[in-house]
């Protein structure tokens, strides 16, 4: 039967601890409260802030995202560690062990988004620009870049996504990441042609192209081939041009050369017959 006496002990062995427990609970409850909001205060100003430097938007909710939860989940391991409930060193060989677990399970995955932060953070390329992915034979306008995958289009329209594991561990070539192109056109002319005359003729075609920048022009003598001599320029055009301007100037450059008599020749071998003298 209990007694008073049973009471008191229980009081003095238990209910003190208990009630000590009790208050620990409601200061860290209250503290959580206070973080949490502040937390979100400061993640509204932070948000501001780098919209206000133009951060991408994905980017933006990312960090925001990142640093919010991360910032909760930091305070109530402190919580549980301050009220005795769990030992530091339990948590840290939970969380070791939950790491290496999910790394495991996770491998590839956490390659693609640890390869999607590298590719926001470190811009290599950018939604909108046309990029070439030699491992992976693609290229195209890049569309969405996400965690785990970017999205391209290709000159055909179909839709691919690429892991961005591989994205950060290939080369990649950003063709629109600047403003100009300089383009280069090659040709092989006869060795009977006029060259003072082919050149001009490139430089006039140069000269009535309004795509072509009129500085930093150069038409040359590039090689003297085995079956003809290699003429050809490079000049300056807006990435924009750099395609249709190279089919114009090519389709033009044939039909000026054929109109002005200077052949392109095809590769050709000479055989030269020699007679065995008969002795």
């Amino acid at each position: 039967m209990l007694t008073w006496t049973d009471v008191e002990n229980w009081i003095r062995n238990t209910g003190g601890a208990a009630f000590n427990f009790l208050i620990k609970l409601a200061i860290c409850i209250l503290v959580f409260v206070v973080i949490r909001k502040v937390s979100r205060r400061f993640c509204q100003w932070l948000r501001k802030k780098m919209e206000q430097f133009h951060v991408e938007a994905s980017l933006n909710s990312f960090v925001i995202s990142l640093l919010h939860y991360g910032i909760l989940i930091l305070t109530v391991i402190t919580m549980i560690v301050q009220l005795g409930i769990v030992s530091e060193a339990s948590i840290a060989a939970g969380i070791a062990s939950a790491g290496v677990a999910i790394s495991l399970a996770l491998k590839g995955g956490l390659s693609n988004f640890a390869g999607g932060i590298l590719i926001l953070f470190l811009k290599p390329f950018r939604a909108g620009d046309y990029i070439l992915v030699p491992a992976e034979n693609v290229e195209g306008t890049v569309r969405k870049i996400e965690m785990y995958y970017t999205t391209i289009t290709t000159m055909d329209n179909q839709v691919v996504k690429i892991p961005n594991a591989l994205l950060t561990d290939n080369t990649i070539t950003n063709v629109t990441s600047m403003d100009r192109r300089k383009l280069e056109i090659k040709v092989g002319v006869s060795y009977r042609t006029d060259l003072k005359k082919a050149k001009a003729l490139l430089t006039e075609l140069l000269e009535q192209d309004s795509r072509i920048e009129e500085k930093e022009r150069q038409v040359f003598v590039d090689s003297l081939g085995e079956s003809a001599v290699v003429i050809g320029f490079r000049a300056w055009v807006r990435t924009e041009d750099y395609w249709t301007a190279k089919w114009d100037l090519n389709q033009k450059i044939k039909e000026r050369f054929d109109l002005e008599g200077i052949e392109i020749p095809f590769n050709q071998l000479d055989v030269h017959i020699r007679k065995q003298e008969e002795q």
